[in-house]
C-alpha cells in the first residue's frame, strides 16, 4: 500500500501473525489493521520484487534498474476543482450527518484543578494506544462523543468508563509520549473526557502542539525519578492561578507531599491554556 490508509490503520491488512512489506512511514503496532502482524518499511523497489518473488532475496540478484519515466515539465493546475467560499459566508448553512458533531466549546480551565490521575503509562506511548486506528474507529472520526469512546481501547479498556465517572482527570506518561501520527483526537478526545493536564518524562513535539491546542497542560518531570511517585488514582492540586511562562510549578499529591512540576510553555502557549485552547483564542480574537 502506498496510501494514507495505513495513518490510520485500514486498507489491505495481513493475516494475524504475518509479515508485510509496506512503502509508508508507519510500522507501530497494529497499524497494519491487524494487531500482531509485523510491518516492514521497504523502497518500492523492494516492494515490487518481494511481492514478485514471495521474500526479501538479495539486490545483486535482481538485474538492471528499470528506466526512469520522463516526468511532466509543468504541472497541471487544478484551480478549476475548487468550491471557493462565497463572499457572505453568514448565508450558508452547514448541513451535518448522523454521523457528524460538531465540536463543542472547551472551557477555560479552573483557578485551581484537584483531578485524579486517570491512568499511568509507560514509555513511547504512540497515538495509536491513546486513539486507536482501524476501521472501527475511522467510522467515528467526525463524531467526537463516540470516538472518545475509544481512548485507550486497546491498552485500558475501563479508561473512558473511569474518566466519565471522575469528570476531570490528569494522565501521567513516560518518555517520548505521543509519538507518531500527528492525529489530533489522541488530544481533543481526552479534553472532551476532562484531561486537564499530562505529566510526562517527555514529549513528542507535534502531540505536544496538538495538547495545547485543545487546552491540555503537558507538564514534565523535573525530577524523573517522580514518576514513581504517582500511580493511578493519586489525587493532585494543581494551581492553574499561578501558571507562567517558563516558570516552575509546585503541585500538591492527595497525600499531603508537594511534586515540582517542569513547565516549558511560551507566553503565547500559556495565553492558549488559559482560556481553553487555540479553538478558544482564535474565536475570541474573531
Amino acid at each position: 500500500e502506498s496510501a494514507c490508509g495505513p495513518c490510520v490503520g485500514v486498507g489491505g491488512s495481513p493475516a494475524s501473525g504475518s509479515i508485510s512489506v509496506r512503502t509508508f512511514n508507519r510500522n507501530f503496532e497494529a497499524r497494519s489493521g491487524t494487531k500482531d502482524a509485523q510491518v516492514y518499511l521497504v523502497g518500492p523497489a523492494t516492494a515490487a520484487i518481494t511481492a514478485l518473488r514471495g521474500g526479501f532475496t538479495d539486490p545483486a540478484t535482481w538485474g538492471p534498474a528499470p528506466e526512469t519515466p520522463v516526468l511532466p515539465q509543468r504541472v497541471p493546475s487544478t484551480r478549476n476543482l475548487f468550491v471557493f467560499p462565497p463572499e457572505n459566508p453568514a448565508e450558508v448553512e452547514i448541513l451535518y450527518g448522523p454521523s457528524i458533531k460538531p465540536i463543542p466549546l472547551m472551557p477555560a480551565p479552573e483557578k485551581v484543578i484537584t483531578a485524579p490521575v486517570l491512568i499511568k503509562t509507560g514509555d513511547n506511548i504512540t497515538t495509536d494506544h491513546i486513539l486507536p486506528g482501524g476501521s472501527e474507529v475511522m467510522a467515528l472520526r467526525s463524531n467526537l462523543p463516540a470516538v472518545s469512546d475509544c481512548i485507550f481501547g486497546r491498552i485500558d479498556p475501563e479508561f473512558v468508563s473511569r474518566a466519565k465517572a471522575a469528570g476531570t482527570g490528569v494522565i501521567v506518561g513516560g518518555e517520548n509520549y505521543g509519538q507518531g501520527s500527528a492525529r489530533e483526537h489522541a488530544a481533543l478526545s481526552p479534553r472532551y473526557l476532562g484531561v486537564k493536564a499530562v505529566i510526562a518524562k517527555s514529549f513528542a513535539r507535534i502531540h505536544r502542539t496538538n495538547l495545547i491546542n485543545f487546552g491540555i497542560i503537558p507538564f514534565l518531570f523535573t525530577n524523573k525519578e517522580d514518576y514513581q511517585r504517582l500511580e493511578q488514582g493519586c489525587q493532585l492540586t494543581i494551581p492553574i492561578k499561578d501558571l507562567q511562562a517558563q516558570q516552575d510549578l509546585t503541585i500538591e499529591l492527595s497525600n499531603g507531599e508537594t511534586m515540582i512540576l517542569k513547565n516549558d510553555l511560551s507566553e503565547r502557549e500559556r495565553e492558549a491554556i488559559m482560556v481553553g485552547g487555540e479553538l478558544n483564542m482564535a474565536a475570541q480574537r474573531v
